[in-house]
């Protein structure tokens, strides 16, 4: 038998030795949840439990064949007969077992994503919809968009208001094609990757199909529990019993996961589910996993703050029983570009004790890594990206990149060939052509070559006028901009607004160089082959592909308003404590060093010229004593601030009126108000229907929900 007291500390013996019943086990960051999973998984073979009654869900295959293996080991035998997998395997084995009845006895097949595109370009193509409207969504961005829908169990105009404003001129077409592909499937015999859940649960509503596979999985344990969705959730309730079960049998369901840690809005997770587990599984037990064996007490100092600002979560502290720890730093940059310099200076001197794999750069949106990645090649130092291209090699700063190119000589027959490219129809071989006639020069011949292709000789017009001014690599850049922002919406209808976005970051980029050629050479600098192998590169990425990794050292960019959390997450609380959660988990991935960036002032296009900005909520809201504050003066060098106290932040309840009640309308402009994270302000406009502009001092003006004011 195994030693599972001596093995596991207390909450996990707890967790792992529990009886029969629903169990939440709510597993803090680095707080050992694999590990008792598998011990779990142990503990129930050796009392008795047949393995073919356990069911294993997890997210990934990997994850569930790892558990079961380690159990195996533990076990010193095999776990065979113990199915684990993902949610949608799972629905896939069943429904090969169990037809749907509309099928009528026909056989299914399972269709992959190249499938559902020629699906959905049949549809499209037999309704005629988008032919030669080059602002229609692409067949890959509209499967992506049904499928949203389908996980978020919104209507198809919710998801385009909230997430892609500009295909809603098309939302009636949409909508007749997401029509035609379902009758299209039905009509085939075929389900797509959402229609196993969907088709799951429909099955599992049936009370005799429901209590054949109860008897057989009696015991069920899902992992990651808080990045399920609403029908994941209800699969596991109807399997587990908890829903339309007539018998008197125990609900044997362990769920595992952290709702701090529910980060996957985007993709239809909702951390309701965790939440709302004892509630949908009466009786059940909640025990918390806090002892951390990953990170530091100052790390989990800062964590541990986040957590408690959360407006609804399961109280939980994290704690470690390792000694010591340096310090978590909060440095204060003069602006972003100069945040990248310090960066870079600073992962100079952590690889003389941390090697280049133990170091990773994290930030909120791929483009916040821009700067770095520039800074990173000048100074010689490789990365690897995780979470968005690296800035170079996006489709549209190749395009602009390409006019500086020309710019900068005219003899270069790539860069011509990506300008023409952008003009219908030039290929390969007329690109050739009419760079020959361009390059000879003859300003009178060129009319004559360029006939068929007038705007293209208009482009070519504009490069030498370029090519005539000085060559201030931040001004010629803008210049190209103002010329390409127009196309930009054409050639890439399906997501221009993300990819203007980035491209606005490139003025300030170039703004450091003398030369334009310079700029153009190290933005080229990049080593052509990267082996993933290679532990001498430092790790860029996104927080959101970050999950579920650990480092060393862990540098988080651009803790300012705006950026992190996002401009968008202030109007809907549940979207700022999904940001707050982001927080969270970017915080937890440092094991010795954990440094935050909060520039004093961002880049803006629009304004040209840099903005102050306030640092995020989620730093105002650190006790002084958490963090070690620096301060970058001229010059570059960093000053420590003493530790001073901050504003204190409103209380987590402090989100809503007094009485619960949603507050008054336009009669309370000019009333003072508070706000949980802005703290005290004045209402200056009342937005029908439900939004009020703010005043905060501080903060400037601000569009708040009316509900999340309290009003004094």
């Amino acid at each position: 038998m195994i030693d599972y007291a001596a093995a596991l500390n207390e909450a996990q013996y707890e967790a792992v030795t529990c009886g029969d019943g629903p169990v939440l086990v709510v597993a803090g960051a680095g707080s050992g949840k694999t590990r008792t999973i598998v011990y779990r998984l142990a503990w129930l073979a050796e009392h008795g439990i047949a393995p073919q009654a356990i069911l294993l869900l997890t997210f990934t295959r990997k994850a569930a064949r790892a558990m079961l293996h380690r159990a195996a080991i533990l076990l010193n035998q095999g776990l065979s007969g113990a199915q684990g997998g993902t949610f949608h395997a799972f629905a896939y084995s069943v429904l090969r077992a169990n037809q749907p009845a509309w099928l009528e006895g026909r056989p299914f097949t399972l269709m992959d994503g190249p499938d559902v595109s020629d699906a959905l370009k049949h549809c499209k193509e037999a309704l005629k919809l988008g032919k030669g409207d080059r602002s229609f969504p692409k067949t890959q961005t509209i499967a992506a968009l049904l499928s949203k829908a389908r996980n978020k169990e919104l209507p198809l105009a919710e998801i385009l208001e909230r997430e892609a404003f500009h295909f809603l001129p098309h939302l009636d077409a949409l909508k007749r094609l997401e029509v035609a592909y379902a009758a299209w499937r039905r009509e085939k015999c075929l389900l797509d990757y959402d229609d196993l859940l969907f088709e799951l649960e429909i099955l599992l509503r049936n009370p005799e199909t429901a209590a054949a596979l109860r008897r057989r999985f009696t015991h069920i344990l899902v992992d990651e529990y808080q990045d399920t969705n609403r029908v994941q959730a209800r699969i596991v309730r109807l399997l587990g019993g908890a829903e339309g079960m007539e018998e008197q049998t125990p609900c044997n369901v362990m769920a595992v996961g952290d709702e701090a840690q529910s980060i996957y809005a985007f993709r239809g997770a909702t951390v309701r589910n965790i939440l709302d587990f004892p509630k949908q599984f009466p009786g059940a037990r909640v025990i918390r996993l806090e002892e951390n064996y990953r990170s530091t007490r100052p790390v989990l100092d800062v964590a541990n703050c986040l957590l408690a600002n959360a407006a609804e979560s399961f109280r939980k502290h994290l704690f470690t029983r390792q000694p010591g720890g340096e310090p978590v730093r909060l440095v204060i940059p003069l602006s972003d570009m100069s945040e990248a310099g310090l960066v870079v200076r600073r992962i100079r001197e952590l690889l003389e004790c941390c090697p280049p794999h133990e170091i990773a750069v994290l930030f909120r949106a791929g483009f916040h890594s821009y700067h770095l990645e520039m800074a990173l090649q000048h100074a010689g130092i490789p990365f690897r990206k995780y979470g968005g291209l690296r800035y170079a090699e996006a489709a549209h700063v190749k395009d602009v990149i390409a006019y500086a190119r020309l710019v900068i000589n005219l003899l270069d027959m790539p860069a011509f060939a990506r300008v023409a490219a952008l003009h219908n129809g030039v290929g390969p071989k007329t690109a050739q052509r009419l760079h020959l006639a361009l390059s000879l020069q003859d300003e009178k011949a060129l009319p004559s070559a360029f006939a068929r292709f007038p705007d293209l000789l208009e482009d070519m017009r504009f490069v030498a006028e370029l090519r005539r001014l000085p060559q201030n690599p931040a001004d010629i850049l803008s210049a190209i901009l103002e010329r390409y922002f127009p196309r930009l919406e054409a050639l890439y209808p399906d997501d221009w607004p993300r990819r203007r976005q980035g491209l606005e970051e490139i003025i300030q980029m170039a703004a450091g160089y003398a030369a334009l050629d310079g700029f153009v050479a190290d933005l080229a600098l990049e080593s052509p082959e990267e082996d993933e192998k290679d532990e001498n590169r430092i790790t860029l990425s996104t927080v959101h592909s970050a999950k579920g990794l650990e480092w060393s050292a862990v540098l988080i960019l651009d803790l300012v308003e705006d950026r992190f959390p996002s401009r968008h997450a202030l109007a809907r609380q549940d979207d700022f404590e999904e940001e707050r959660r982001l927080m969270y988990v970017a915080c937890t991935r440092a094991r010795r060093h954990l440094e935050l960036y909060a520039p004093a002032s961002i880049y803006s296009r629009a304004e040209r010229g840099a903005l102050y900005v306030g640092q995020s909520p989620f730093l105002q809201e650190l006790p002084p004593d958490t963090v070690e504050t620096w301060i970058e003066g001229f010059g570059g060098a960093l000053a420590r601030r003493a530790a001073v106290g901050r504003p204190r932040t409103a209380p987590a309840n402090a989100g809503r009126s007094p009485d619960g009640l949603n507050a008054p309308g336009v009669e309370s402009v000019g009333m003072p108000c508070r706000h949980r994270i802005f703290g005290a302000g004045k209402i200056i406009k009342h937005i029908p229907p439900d939004k009020m502009q703010v005043h905060f001092p501080g903060f400037g003006l601000k569009i708040i929900l009316s509900e999340y004011l309290g009003f004094e």
